[in-house]
């Protein structure tokens, strides 16, 4: 696990950006954390690290955005998916057959719809002590930064 502890908007979507330098594609990058941790700040992190010039903004309404880029960048937000038929409607499966960088903001809302198979890289995004500190921590062990 890794661990980083952010100051500031501009640390998460720096620490996100040389993060990404691990990413080369058909990585599912599952975020959790409360509303307003900073998932969509790391997302936009992990874009421009890919050098994507795509604006990043939560795909609350849409459900996905889609960047495009080599690799593909798919952002989904789940935080209004609650079973399965809502998940299967939004096509979410067939994204991830291509060999893109899938974003997913709400993660909590559909792991339980997930087999281990996806083998999604959790990142957890907490508050810190002070108001602009977040605790981010990320399960994937073969990353450098």
């Amino acid at each position: 696990m890794t661990r980083f502890i952010s100051h500031s908007y501009n640390d998460t979507i720096d620490f996100a950006e040389k993060y990404a330098q691990n990413l080369r594609g058909g990585e599912i990058l599952a975020f959790y954390g409360p509303l307003g941790a900073g998932k969509t700040a790391f997302a936009a992190g992990v874009v421009k690290g890919l050098e994507n010039l795509s604006n990043v903004s939560s795909p609350t309404f849409a459900i996905i955005n889609d960047y495009g880029g080599n690799p593909r960048i798919y952002h989904f937000d789940m935080y209004r998916i609650e079973t399965f038929d809502d998940l299967y409607s939004t096509g979410f499966f067939d994204y991830l057959e291509e060999n893109a960088v899938t974003l997913i903001e709400w993660s909590e809302n559909i792991e339980k719809f997930l087999s281990e198979e996806y083998n999604m890289i959790k990142i957890k995004i907490s508050y810190g002590e002070n108001e602009n500190e977040r605790i981010i921590e990320i399960s994937d062990e073969n990353i450098s930064i």
